[in-house]
C-alpha cells in the first residue's frame, strides 16, 4: 500500500519549500531519528537474545511477551511521530484484539501479520536513519558553512577538509564571498534532498506500518458500511418522526374540523323545521368548516410531496415556496437535467424548512436559494441575512433535515455565525 504524504503533496519551488514548516519538521526528523533508530536496534537485539536465550527455563515467554506489546505501542507511536514529521496518515494495520484471557490476546498478536511487519521496519530502522543522517548532516553542515562563510571569517579561521589534499580555507570575509553561491546551491540540494528521504521514508513506514492493500480495502468497505447502517438508521428515525407529525397534523387539524361539520351538520338538521334560519347559519358553518379541512388536508398533502414538484420539478416548486415567504427570495436553479425523484423531494423539503426557520428566527430581510449541479451531486444552498446563530440541535429542525439528507448519503452543513450571515448547505448525490 502506497501511502501519499504531505511533503510529497506539497510544493516543490525552492521558495515555497523554504517557507513550509513541514521541510523544517522533515529536517529535524532525518538530523534526531539516528537515536531512535540506534535505541531501537539495541532494544530489539537485546530483547529477542533474552527472549530467545531464557525460553529454555520459561522466563524468556514473558519477556516475548513484553517485547511483543513494547514493538506494538512503538508502531502506534511511530505513526505519530510519521505524521508530525512528514504528514503521512497512515491508518492502524492491527486487527482488533479478542475477547478473554491475557494468552488469547498475545496469541492474536503474534499470528498478526502486522506485528511482524513493525517488527521489520523496526530492524531496518537504524541503518536507514543513519544513511539519512550522513546525507542530511553533511548537505546541511558545508552548505551553511559555504553560505555564511564572510560572516564566519569575522571571528575565526574557516576551515573545511574534504579529503586528500582537498582543502578550504577562508581568512577574510571577501576571501569567503566568492563561496556564499555554492553554499546556496549546496542547501538548495538540501532542501530537495530532504524531500526526496522523508518521502521515500514516510512510504517505507506507510508499507511496514500501515495496512497492506487487501487490510485497506477492507478497512475503507467496513467504514462505508458502518456509514451506510448510520445513515440508514437516521432515515428510519427521520421517516417515524414525519409518520409521528402526519398524525398529529391529521387529529389535532383536519379531523377536528371534520368532527366539527359533521356536529353543526346534525344540528342543522334538528333545526331544519323548528329553525330555517338558525339551520342556515349552521350549515354554514359547516360549509366554512369543510373548507379550512380542505385546506388543512392540502397543505399536509403538499408536505408529504407536493404535486408541482412531481409535475414540473424543482424550479417551479421552489419558485411557489419563495412567493409564500414573508421575506423577499431569490430563486436561482441551475440543472442541466431533473435529478432522481428522491433528490428533488430531499432539496424541496430542505428549502421549505429553511425558509420555516428563516421567518421564524433569523429576522431577515433578504434570502436566495441555489440549485446547481457538480458531476454526480446537486448543491442546495439557502442562504439570509438574518442574525445568525442556527444550530443543528438533536431533535431540531435543522437535524431533522441532516437526517432526510443521511437517507440518500448526503450531507447538510450549517454556517451560521452570530450576527449572521446564514448558509445552509445541502450536498444531494445523484447516485447511490
Amino acid at each position: 500500500m502506497t501511502t501519499m504524504t504531505a511533503v510529497e503533496t506539497r510544493s516543490w519551488r525552492p521558495l515555497r519549500m523554504v517557507r513550509d514548516p513541514l521541510t523544517w519538521r522533515a529536517a529535524l526528523y532525518l538530523q534526531v531519528s539516528m537515536g531512535l533508530g540506534l535505541a531501537w536496534f539495541v532494544f530489539l537485539t537485546v530483547g529477542i537474545s533474552l527472549s530467545v536465550g531464557l525460553m529454555i527455563i520459561w522466563v524468556g515467554f514473558p519477556l516475548a511477551a513484553l517485547l511483543i506489546t513494547i514493538v506494538r505501542a512503538g508502531t502506534v507511536l511511530e505513526r505519530a511521530v510519521m505524521r508530525a514529521a512528514f504528514g503521512a496518515k497512515i491508518q492502524d494495520p492491527f486487527r482488533p484484539l479478542p475477547e478473554g484471557h491475557l494468552f488469547r490476546k498475545l496469541r492474536a498478536l503474534v499470528v498478526d501479520p502486522a506485528m511482524w511487519k513493525g517488527l521489520g521496519y523496526f530492524a531496518v530502522l537504524f541503518p536507514i536513519t543513519l544513511i539519512e543522517f550522513v546525507i542530511s548532516t553533511a548537505l546541511w553542515f558545508v552548505g551553511g558553512v559555504l553560505l555564511i562563510a564572510p560572516v564566519l571569517a569575522l571571528f575565526t579561521r574557516v576551515t573545511m577538509d574534504f579529503g586528500g589534499d582537498t582543502r578550504l580555507i577562508v581568512d577574510q570575509p571577501l576571501e569567503g564571498i566568492p563561496f556564499t553561491p555554492v553554499g546556496a546551491a549546496v542547501v538548495l540540494a538540501a532542501l530537495y534532498v530532504t524531500r526526496v528521504m522523508g518521502t521515500t521514508h514516510a512510504t517505507l513506514a506507510g508499507l511496514l506500518l500501515g495496512p497492506g492493500a487487501g487490510q485497506a480495502e477492507n478497512q475503507v468497505l467496513r467504514a462505508r458500511a458502518d456509514h451506510l447502517q448510520a445513515s440508514r438508521a437516521r432515515g428510519v428515525d427521520a421517516a417515524e418522526s414525519e409518520r409521528r407529525r402526519i398524525e398529529r397534523d391529521l387529529h389535532d387539524g383536519a379531523q377536528q374540523r371534520l368532527l366539527a361539520v359533521a356536529m353543526d351538520i346534525g344540528r342543522a338538521r334538528a333545526k331544519l323545521d323548528e329553525d330555517p334560519v338558525g339551520a342556515r347559519a349552521l350549515i354554514e358553518q359547516a360549509h366554512a368548516g369543510t373548507k379550512e379541512a380542505i385546506s388543512e388536508l392540502r397543505d399536509l398533502a403538499r408536505g408529504i410531496y407536493p404535486a408541482i414538484l412531481t409535475d414540473r420539478g424543482l424550479d417551479p416548486a421552489l419558485s411557489g415556496l419563495a412567493a409564500r415567504a414573508p421575506v423577499p427570495v431569490e430563486v436561482e436553479v441551475d440543472l442541466p437535467d431533473r435529478p432522481p425523484a428522491a433528490v428533488e423531494s430531499i432539496a424541496y423539503f430542505i428549502v421549505a424548512e429553511s425558509l420555516a426557520n428563516i421567518a421564524k428566527y433569523a429576522r431577515a430581510t433578504r434570502a436566495s436559494i441555489k440549485v446547481s449541479r457538480d458531476d454526480h451531486w446537486v448543491i442546495v444552498e439557502i442562504s439570509d441575512n438574518g442574525v445568525g446563530g442556527a444550530m443543528a440541535r438533536r431533535g431540531g429542525g435543522l437535524a431533522g433535515l441532516a437526517d432526510r439528507a443521511a437517507t440518500i448519503d448526503g450531507i447538510l452543513t450549517v454556517n451560521s455565525p452570530p450576527g449572521g450571515p446564514t448558509v445552509i448547505r445541502a450536498d444531494l448525490p445523484c447516485t447511490w
